[in-house]
């Protein structure tokens, strides 16, 4: 079911880039040039563009922008809580909790880092010159020392109203770990922050639902503008953020693997083919957690004590998938709206996006939301996911393909580290099969 209405949103997607973009460029042909002096011809482009391009288009497009901004608060503090909450046993908080909480923290800043990189060697967004219509303004880059002390607000209420997501992720943080260790009382919190996630990722899935009508109305207005040289550079973003999800799960990953534990990575490659295609389809990692967590346990010969805790973390924190995505559109759309960022600016993104994947539920199109923040955190145009949404709904299959073979990833290697691993499971290339046919003829 899950999957007929993924494809569905796809194709209404799709369909809204499409007729959007067709449109802007129909309405590109018919509107004159504003120096053109023939007198109906220049009522015909302003009533056309008074009432298309700057009254219903302008207008859909930024309550589109603004609800994707309205969430990401809400969004990051109670989906951290809530992946905090899990750490209740204060050994595993002080030990396993750290290790795969920095296994994580630490592939995520790899993926965002490579994926810049291979983003400013393609250059996908040069030569667009599109203007924003919101202005950036360079900043004197704050010291290591001056960051590290305004992450953590002294008001929470303050940080949570002007959207400062590193103040909000810090105290989210540290609010979660206080009710993990509060017994009974925190027991209490987190069924309340449990609700509280459901009722916000039902909001997630009505703004996607009305993603179609937000991407038709912003792509139409921004290819009213556009030349169609554009599609060249959205091809080039495209492939870019697909080959760096790509590399970073077929290379980063086993390279980590072998390096930590000595394993061979083909074979875990291999058990992780299934999982991998089933978070291809439904685009969740959330869905895909009963299946990561029995491949974890009966393929991998993880132990369930380590792959319990593990696992549903990594489901809320790990979005390598994710941060490449950010990554590749900040370059993108920094680029089309010839925009220069400097090196602490590119580093201001590694920090916050690695540090927002904390907060990124494992459901459909939150990256989008997460990005939303990231283009923020650098002053850059929000207006720029219109140009990226079409297919980054495409592309978010692919991500949650990559962030579930990193829980798996991450799982593993914590687990013999723990010496909770049976070595023996994760060689036997039938381990598990028997019981993957059983659930396939149930369903």
């Amino acid at each position: 079911m899950s999957n007929k209405k993924s494809a569905s949103l796809t194709t209404r997607i799709v369909i809204g880039m499409a007729a959007g973009i067709i449109l802007g460029f129909i309405l590109q042909m018919l509107m004159p040039n504003k120096s053109d002096f023939v007198i109906p011809l220049y009522i015909f482009d302003l009533s056309l563009r008074g009432l298309l391009v700057d009254g219903i288009f302008q207008v859909g497009g930024k309550v589109f922008v603004a609800s994707l901004q309205m969430l990401v608060v809400p969004l990051v503090f109670v989906s951290l809580i809530c992946g905090t909450c899990s750490l209740k046993d204060t050994s595993k908080l002080g030990r396993i909790g750290g290790k795969a909480i920095g296994l994580y923290l630490i592939t995520t800043a790899i993926a965002i880092s490579f994926a810049m990189f291979l983003a400013l060697l393609v250059n996908p967004g040069e030569g667009v010159n599109m203007i924003a219509n919101t202005t950036f303004e360079s900043r004197e880059a704050p010291s290591l020392a001056q960051v590290i002390i305004q992450m953590f607000p002294t008001n929470p209420f303050s940080a949570f109203a002007n959207g400062n997501m590193l103040q909000v992720i810090v105290f989210a943080l540290l609010f979660g770990i206080a009710i993990a260790l509060s017994g009974k009382a925190g027991e209490r919190i987190t069924s309340l922050f449990e609700d509280l996630s459901t009722v916000i990722m039902r909001l997630v899935t009505m703004l996607m639902n009305i993603a179609p009508y937000g991407v038709f109305c912003l792509l139409a207005g921004l290819f009213t503008d556009v030349s169609i040289e554009t599609f060249g550079n959205l091809i080039q973003y495209f492939l870019v953020v697909f080959f760096a999800l790509v590399l970073h799960a077929t290379i980063t990953y086993p390279v980590i693997l072998k390096l930590l534990t000595g394993l061979n990575p083909l074979i875990f490659l291999r058990k992780m083919r299934n999982t991998a295609i089933f978070a291809f389809s439904t685009s969740s990692s959330n869905a895909t957690l009963p299946i990561t967590m029995a491949t974890a346990t009966k393929k991998l010969g993880v132990k369930n004590s380590i792959a319990s805790f593990t696992v549903p973390l990594g489901a809320t924190i790990n979005m390598d998938g994710t941060a490449i995505m950010q990554g590749v559109a900040t370059v993108f759309i920094a680029q089309v709206f010839n925009v220069d960022l400097t090196l602490s600016d590119y580093l201001l993104v590694i920090l916050t996006a690695t540090l927002a994947s904390i907060g990124t539920a494992g459901v459909p199109g939150v990256g989008l939301i997460m990005l939303a923040m990231v283009l923020n955190q650098v002053g850059l145009p929000v207006e720029g996911i219109g140009l990226i949404i079409g297919v980054d709904r495409l592309l978010d299959m692919t991500r949650t393909a990559v962030n579930v073979t990193g829980d798996s990833m991450v799982t593993v290697i914590v687990g013999k580290s723990e010496k909770q691993f049976d070595e023996d499971v994760f060689y036997d290339m039938d381990a598990g099969q028997e019981d993957e046919e059983a659930d396939s003829k149930a369903s």
